[in-house]
């Protein structure tokens, strides 16, 4: 697989061949700790069917990684020290970002989330000096320098303080030095919040993430993004961490209850918002997944449903059918809209949102509860648009009209509410891209051929 870099212009993420690669990311934090070959298999083959190009994992896991043993029965290092690696933990690691690399798929690798930075609570066990920062990160990007993986540091931690600072840039130093720069790196932070806030300036931060969090329905994802967007010096971002399928809705929260989880569509509305905000990419998550639960296990925020029925989730599906729409046409050249839009609400629940592309030929507009909107079709360059519905539930793309280029047109979704969210696509009938996004199955003959069937 092809390493990745920033793009030219410094808005997503590209192959070392110059293609744009669109981050269609998953949760897994507990992988590497939690999961045997067997099921880190089964995992990835249902991630790439599904159309990710990323899974975020945590080397040195969250729930008891140090002291508690991956199912091989290996812990990640020798006394809990970061220079002293266990060899045979990190073969099943590995293995892992093999098979993940075989399926066409990359590491957003994470070596150790944020309880091991910092000082010691009950939220905390650290372990990490500036010193051994600098060579566990050495390490493991020295192991992984020709893996298609992808740093992200941090792990749901904000800076907070100086010798925290410390220990992040040695290990970036670390991570540096290792792979000569092979991978990019980026920091995932404490939600809800933002690495840009705290370490834009540093030259390693190569692009954005935020944590955009779980506190509610809908808190619009993309006002992240729009503040990262305008930024100077330019880089990517994206959503690491939304609202995740299946948590309690603002679970922190003292009014919280565990029947009131978030869903499939709440899982939607936080991609599309922030993607039409200009993220060159998002991740998705789910409760059950992240911490990989099941049965016999202690459930992390009212998980209750196993991984392995989980992955099948609603919202994981849909996120493969965002990813092909997106796929199927120049994503990289959008931009978020100014001059496209009129009439169409800013703010709330019904947020209508847009981009369109630097040459003027394509826009994609998301109208989150399906409110009508105003499209001002004069600023398509072309002389002709051709309208399309497509359905983020199921991935289709209905054509509904091809016409001028003149005025503002009022477009009224098939259906409005709460779940019912549309993007309506608008391009050029000449660029003849693709209405048909799902890959068709090649029918195969039985190695007998004289005995085809019937209907063949």
């Amino acid at each position: 697989m092809k390493k990745l870099r920033v793009s030219k212009n410094s808005r997503y993420l590209e192959t070392a061949d110059g293609a744009p690669f669109f981050w269609m990311g998953d949760t897994a934090w507990e992988l590497f700790h939690r999961l045997d070959r067997d099921e880190a298999r089964e995992y990835l083959d249902n991630r790439a069917r599904k159309g990710f190009t990323v899974i975020q994992a945590v080397v040195l896991a969250e729930l008891d990684g140090l002291d508690t043993p991956n199912a091989n029965g290996d812990r990640p290092l020798e006394d809990n020290d970061p220079t002293r690696p266990n060899e045979a933990y990190f073969e099943h690691v590995d293995f892992i970002v093999a098979e993940a690399a075989a399926r066409g798929l990359h590491l957003g690798m994470l070596p150790n989330w944020g309880r091991y930075v910092g000082e010691p609570n009950k939220w905390s066990q650290p372990i990490f000096t500036p010193e051994n920062a600098f060579v566990y990160g050495r390490f493991l990007s020295r192991r992984y320098a020709d893996s298609p993986v992808i740093w992200i540091l941090g792990g749901d931690r904000y800076v907070s303080t100086e010798a925290n600072l410390a220990v992040i840039r040695a290990m970036a130093k670390g991570v540096r030095e290792g792979d000569g720069g092979a991978h990019p790196i980026t920091y995932h932070p404490c939600g809800p919040g933002r690495s840009s806030e705290e370490l834009h300036a540093e030259p390693w931060l190569d692009f954005n993430m935020s944590q955009t969090s779980h506190g509610s329905r809908d808190h619009d994802t993309g006002l992240s993004t729009k503040a990262d967007y305008a930024l100077s010096p330019v880089k990517p971002t994206l959503d690491g961490e939304p609202r995740y399928e299946g948590i309690p809705v603002g679970f922190y929260n003292a009014d919280s209850t565990p029947l009131r989880r978030f869903n499939d569509t709440d899982a939607r509305t936080a991609a599309y918002w922030s993607l039409l905000a200009g993220a060159c990419g998002h991740t998705y998550g789910h409760n059950s997944i992240w911490q990989m639960w099941e049965p016999g296990r202690n459930p992390i925020i009212s998980a209750h449903v196993p991984w392995y029925e989980a992955i099948d989730h609603a919202g994981s599906f849909q996120m493969g059918f965002l990813a092909r729409l997106f796929q199927s046409r120049p994503w990289h050249r959008l931009r978020p809209d100014t001059e496209l839009l009129g009439n169409a609400p800013a703010s709330g629940p019904g947020l209508v949102r847009a981009l369109f592309s630097e040459d003027r030929n394509l826009a994609f507009i998301y109208t989150s509860q399906g409110a009508p909107f105003g499209a001002n079709l004069g600023a398509f360059a072309g002389s002709r648009v051709a309208a399309s519905w497509f359905d983020p539930r199921y991935g289709v793309l209905h054509p509904i009209h091809t016409g001028g280029n003149k005025g503002f047109q009022t477009f009224n979704a098939p259906t409005t509410g709460y779940g019912q969210d549309w993007l309506l696509v608008l391009e050029d009938p000449e660029l003849k891209h693709p209405m048909e996004l799902f890959p068709r199955r090649e029918k195969k003959l039985p190695e007998d051929k004289t005995e085809r069937p019937a209907e063949w």
